[in-house]
């Protein structure tokens, strides 16, 4: 069982009874709760792309600024009456600083939408780290449409933030004020109106702000809660329906649409208040300035202009500088809306792995994944384990197993009730739940630790309660993406495990997701599959193979289970008593620990 091979999906995807229900992605060189030591975004330094955007964009802003003069010049000669001849030059520099100007917002959003997307790749490759960092079995992880959720479509709330809020904030930081020194140049007046509407417009924004990054929290959270709900009830739409418990189902799916869209529409007032509000400031600034200076112009109003009266390209200069002042405080303004968004997204992809447990050997490189030695392949893994502590989820009751020794070949029942830690004790034996510091595993006399954990793994196969079944072929069910495995090979762990007739029969044959087209028994029996295709695997772990089978199927699974054992150590979990009386040595956890040989007896089943 190769922590790195695609095998560890099935076991991740498995549904198991008081373990929770979780998928797992591929370890990768991360460990849970790395990417939450992250910094938050707003604060990360920029990096040279992203400085080159946000020069480009401020240029393109400052463009403006000889553009204005131009257009204004344009009028006043034709004001002045001096011909089509003396246009020309004026028109010609407009044109050329309208197509630098296009040319800067083309290129600086290029930068900054690429920058963007690149980190968010890269904190969408940090979430996955975390998750694939993190045990299967953990009971904490989030939920896989929650994860889902939070990785594709609320990640993507990300982008505009990222793309756009660090070059908003440098335009307010250095546009308004050149502007204002050349409104300030032309009518003292006009500028003084101008810093005096300024202040009001982030004010306003930030206290509407404020209040829309909590409502964009709350929707993103309503979201992947919604999702999670949907994504779990369809994979278990077969036991609603033989339930009847399709329309309670539909009902609850339907509250939460509505909560979902109250709370979207929530979100939707805020930014249209604040629009509103940004609108009705910049508006009333653009409207003063227009009548200050069409007062000037026409006589009552003939002070702040330095002395002199504006001309009329003069004026319209200042007319024409007085919007884009507030373009930059506008754009900022729409960003912020964003970045409460982005903000609420980048808070659900770090709760993705907040309180993880570690998976041992995650992040390291893993052996094993080649095929193994003919003597590996045939031989069982000897174990012992020492002071292991066993709680089961959900128990207040601790157990701890004194030392234990299996020896290479040997088959040990775990019995007893549910919640007694037989499903817990088997994941600590692969390394999937911690241990207590005073517990330890040796595989073959070598101590399972994170550095080993991987090497370890390589020799041993898990079938879980509920194996799950990708949709696909029966091939790709089988191989689960190791390429060394043949068709030959698959034929043969087919055979074994009792499922010839479908491989032969059909091929080709596409299985639904969850196991659609095969009963119960022939899921087991796929499962079982797997473990003959795990031929470096020496240590075999079962847990509950017989559960909600009938008895003539439980039959031909455990003789299909004990034939793919021979020769290999098995532990295998199980309420069967059948099953149990086929094993050597049974541990019983309902009761103080005991270890002993069953009725059959080692001389009967040698190891």
């Amino acid at each position: 069982m190769s922590g790195q091979s695609l095998a560890g999906r099935a076991l991740g995807a498995e549904r198991r009874s008081g373990l929770g229900e979780r998928e797992d992605p591929q370890p990768l060189n991360a460990a849970p709760g790395a990417f939450l030591a992250q910094p938050s975004l707003e604060k990360e330094a920029a990096t040279f792309q992203e400085y080159a955007a946000i020069a480009l964009l401020v240029l393109a802003s400052w463009l403006w600024l000889p553009q204005a003069w131009l257009l204004a010049s344009g009028v006043q000669t034709i004001a002045q009456g001096r011909g089509l001849a003396s246009l020309w030059p004026l028109a010609a520099g407009v044109a050329l600083f309208g197509g630098l100007r296009a040319w800067c917002e083309a290129k600086g959003g290029q930068l900054a939408s690429l920058q963007a997307r690149d980190r968010l790749s890269a904190m969408r490759a940090a979430a996955v780290q975390a998750l694939a960092a993190s045990s299967p079995l953990d009971r904490e992880r989030a939920a896989s449409g929650q994860a889902a959720s939070a990785m594709a479509e609320q990640a993507e709330a990300m982008v505009p933030w990222l793309s756009r809020y660090r070059s908003a904030q440098w335009r307010v930081r250095l546009v308004p004020w050149l502007l204002l020194a050349a409104v300030a140049w032309q009518s003292w007046v006009a500028a003084l109106i101008l810093l005096l509407a300024a202040p009001l417009i982030p004010l306003f924004m930030a206290i509407v702000g404020w209040r829309a990054r909590a409502a964009s929290e709350e929707q993103m959270v309503e979201l992947g809660g919604m999702n999670a709900f949907l994504l779990d009830r369809l994979r278990g739409l077969s036991t609603l329906r033989a339930l009847d418990a399709v329309d309670a189902t539909a009902r609850r799916l339907r509250s939460n649409a509505e909560s979902l869209r109250v709370r979207s529409m929530r979100v939707l007032r805020i930014a249209f208040l604040s629009s509103a509000v940004l609108e009705l400031f910049s508006a009333l600034g653009v409207a003063m300035v227009a009548v200050y200076v069409g007062f000037h112009l026409l006589g009552p109003m003939d002070f702040g202009s330095w002395g002199h009266k504006l001309d009329l390209g003069q004026a319209l200069f200042v007319l024409l500088l007085a919007p884009a002042f507030f373009e930059p405080l506008r754009e900022l303004s729409a960003v912020w809306h964003d970045k409460a968004a982005g903000q609420a997204a980048e808070a659900a992809l770090a709760q993705l792995g907040s309180g993880a447990q570690t998976l041992q050997g995650a992040g390291r490189e893993e052996a094993g994944n080649g095929s193994s030695s003919p003597e590996t392949a045939t031989r069982g893994c000897a174990l012992r384990l020492e002071r292991l502590r066993i709680h089961a989820p959900g128990s207040s009751r601790i157990q701890t197993l004194p030392a234990l020794e299996l020896k290479p070949g040997e088959h040990l029942a775990l019995c007893g009730p549910s919640g007694s830690g037989k499903s817990v004790l088997l994941a600590q034996i692969a390394g999937l739940l911690p241990t207590a510091e005073s517990g330890r595993i040796f595989v073959d006399g070598k101590l399972l630790t994170g550095a080993s954990a991987g090497s370890l793994r390589a020799r041993m196969a898990w079938m879980g309660q509920r194996p799950h079944v990708f949709g696909g072929s029966m091939g790709m069910n089988l191989s689960l993406g190791r390429d060394r495995v043949s068709a030959t090979q698959m034929v043969q762990a087919a055979e074994r495990a009792g499922l010839g007739h479908i491989m032969l029969g059909r091929p080709g044959a596409s299985l639904g997701e969850g196991g659609s087209g095969l009963s119960g028994g022939e899921v087991v029996r796929l499962a079982l599959a797997r473990l003959a295709l795990s031929s470096e695997a020496g240590l075999l772990l079962v847990d509950e193979p017989t559960a909600h089978l009938d008895g003539a199927t439980a039959a031909q699974v455990i003789q299909a289970l004990l034939e793919l054992a021979r020769g290999r150590t098995l532990i295998v979990a199980t309420h069967d008593e059948e099953l149990a009386a086929l094993m050597h040595r049974r541990l019983d956890l309902s009761e103080p620990m005991d270890i002993h040989p069953s009725a059959c007896g080692l001389e009967e089943r040698p190891a």
